[in-house]
């Protein structure tokens, strides 16, 4: 059964309104201790830079604490940082207070287990449970601590300290764009201190200016800077800096397929791509499989969220994975996708390979694709829609091995995405502007 509160990537909207709500994170904190927990136990918890996150961090804390377990405070932290802090110490669970790329009027709430990874759907539904019981949360004699944990995000730059021991970014220009969130006291440092120059932009976070023209969504304010400085890379962290994208030294941006795929080939070179798979998915671009069956590297697919990627990951003994809009995982390094690890990894790659990002980018072609976003205001059944299921049942039967689409609703937004994928890039344009008319005609 679907859930109604828990989405792709935890619970999210707009802040203040339901179900982003005082009342609601208050009644999380209290549902993730209940469950995930006890009392005596500690819950970490973290958010980005958004106006709303102290109101949503003191409820989410106060729950905690009225159901005995202490609160350990990260602050404003990237969502890797909690999870490391979880990972890496003895607490029960953690809470990061985020919307990720979504504009600074909305907010959310994603979950850790106390191994550092989030929430299988089984831990998910029975929290949302919680939430959705109307009866007030039971009262008890134990009342938590709060204890800050200040020391959250110097271990979690340790960490990635660590995972790129022995790169020495000496003579690279980089542009950091830090998208006015989590990574902006953060990131600069860290590339700063492994020896690049690092031209650094959007972080002067003031609540409000989170991912606002700026960040993963908006990479080509790091691609003029690029272009203005004569740098190496550009990298565009989004607002809780757990993915990024790409922009080469010419200024352009490479595909989140493109980056798996020299990611996945660079790691294969060094023996550290296990069981020679990446998984992605359904998202990535049939041409990314094709690309990679040259190399022996196989594409295992999932469902969209890189917390599916991960489970699949884990269950398959697989070592790197992600999603084309820009979540990396690094299985050796990371519980989560993290922006900063996988820019290091792939400055990594660029000085062992003495190579640009434009030339390890070279051979990962991808087949023509559009994808459209439409607001929708109520998500019915796709099979409900009889003139849109047919129509993709028509596009099964034209497309062959040549083409894909895939039509879903969005886990975090009131939308509908639409992809299609064409070798023919004239057949792509048509089939989605057909698609679209269906959504428009049945939708609205």
């Amino acid at each position: 059964m679907p859930m109604k509160l828990f989405g792709t990537d935890g619970i999210r909207g707009r802040a203040n309104q339901h179900p982003i709500t005082a009342e609601l994170a208050l009644r999380l904190g209290r549902a993730v201790a209940d469950v995930l927990g006890g009392p005596g136990g500690s819950v970490v918890i973290g958010r980005d830079t958004r106006c709303s996150g102290p109101m949503l961090e003191r409820a989410a804390s106060a729950g905690v604490l009225a159901a005995g377990m202490n609160v350990l405070d990260a602050g404003v932290v990237p969502t890797p940082a909690v999870a490391h802090r979880v990972r890496h110490s003895d607490a029960s669970a953690g809470i990061m207070i985020t919307a990720s790329h979504n504009p600074w009027q909305d907010n959310g709430l994603k979950v850790f287990g106390d191994d550092g990874y989030k929430l299988d759907d089984a831990l998910e539904a029975r929290i949302e449970a919680i939430l959705l019981d109307g009866t007030a949360p039971g009262g008890g004699d134990a009342i938590g601590t709060m204890l800050a944990c200040d020391d959250a995000a110097a271990h979690y730059a340790g960490s990635i300290r660590d995972a790129a021991a022995g790169t020495d970014l000496r003579g690279m220009k980089l542009v950091v764009d830090c998208g006015n969130g989590a990574a902006s006291a953060i990131a600069p440092d860290l590339f700063s201190t492994l020896g690049a120059e690092v031209i650094v932009l959007g972080n002067q976070p003031d609540g409000r200016n989170i991912n606002d023209g700026c960040g993963a969504l908006h990479p080509q304010l790091a691609a003029a800077a690029v272009r203005a400085h004569g740098a190496d890379l550009g990298v565009s962290l989004d607002g809780d800096a757990d993915r990024c994208i790409f922009t080469d030294a010419d200024g352009q941006t490479v595909s989140g397929d493109r980056i798996l795929g020299l990611c996945a080939a660079g790691l294969q070179r060094e023996g550290r791509l296990e069981k020679n798979t990446v998984v992605v998915t359904v998202m990535s671009n049939l041409g990314l499989a094709a690309s990679l069956e040259p190399h022996g590297i196989r594409v295992e697919t999932t469902a969209v969220g890189d917390r599916h990627v991960i489970e699949r990951m884990r269950s398959g003994g697989f070592s790197f994975g992600g999603e084309n809009s820009g979540h990396l995982v690094f299985a050796a390094h990371a519980t989560t996708g993290d922006g900063i690890l996988s820019a290091l990894q792939v400055l990594r790659l660029m000085k062992r390979e003495d190579a640009t990002l434009a030339e390890l980018a070279r051979g990962f072609d991808e087949y023509p694709s559009r994808l459209m976003n439409l607001e929708v205001a109520a998500k019915p059944p796709l099979e409900s829609l009889p003139a849109l299921t047919a129509l993709m049942r028509e596009a099964d039967a034209a497309f062959g091995r040549h083409g894909r689409h895939l039509i879903r609703y969005s886990g975090t937004e009131s939308r509908i995405r639409i992809l299609v994928e064409h070798r023919d890039a004239a057949e792509c344009e048509r089939w989605t502007a057909r698609f679209a008319d269906a959504v428009h005609n049945e939708l609205e």
